[in-house]
């Protein structure tokens, strides 16, 4: 009878990579039996571009081929003898856990400010004192304030502004006893009130599907 053919896949070997489904582990298997290695190298090769064909959104990736030869020899169980473009990785290598990313954030308790505050503080820091230089640190300071109010607060002191660039610059850019008058809290709410509005008026009257 037919039902005494039928395969669950409770019974089945465990594929390594799942993704790739049951016919391209078969495939592999297959090449892994063959004895001929100039048949292997083509079977090989055939699957290489089977599995290419399953990612084609992953073609513009680098190293895209590399990664089609790993996975290849992982499905293998690092048993396909071929040659291969790029060496056969140990199953030692392919374990081994990334090492974990420093977070970019220098100051943390400033997070509302953002690293591209403290990019630009950190290019001030080496422009050559003069006009461009300190018109620079007042722009700084005025993106500053406008990210500090952002951070749902609806009024700061220019002194406090100061405080956090004198900090960030590690003591490089002083404000604290400058004449100079940053954007006041209530324009930059105007400006951000007027997008708002401009914002929800472009939506209407548009259909929606």
């Amino acid at each position: 009878m037919l039902v005494d053919n039928l395969e669950y896949n409770t019974e089945r070997e465990q594929l390594i990579i799942p993704e790739y489904g049951r016919h391209i582990q078969k495939m592999v298997n297959q090449a892994v039996a063959l004895e001929d290695r100039e048949e292997r190298n083509k079977c090989a090769q055939s699957i290489i571009a089977v599995m290419g064909n399953l990612n084609p959104h992953l073609r513009d990736v680098p190293d895209f081929q590399h990664k089609l030869w790993d996975q290849l020899f992982m499905i293998s169980d690092f048993k396909l003898d071929v040659d291969a473009p790029y060496p056969m990785p140990s199953p030692e290598e392919l374990a081994e856990r990334p090492q974990p990313l420093a977070y970019p954030q220098n100051f943390p308790k400033y997070r509302f400010y953002g690293n591209n505050i403290k990019r630009m503080i950190d290019v001030a820091i080496k422009w050559e004192d003069g006009d461009k230089k300190d018109a620079l640190v007042i722009t700084i300071a005025n993106h500053m304030k406008k990210s500090f109010l952002n951070w749902n607060k609806d009024t700061v002191e220019d002194q406090v502004i100061f405080n956090h660039l004198f900090e960030l610059s590690e003591g490089k850019l002083n404000l604290k006893n400058s004449e100079e008058d940053l954007t006041q809290a209530t324009d930059f709410i105007k400006t951000k009130k007027r997008f708002v509005k401009k914002t929800h008026k472009s939506g209407r009257g548009r259909k929606r599907y």
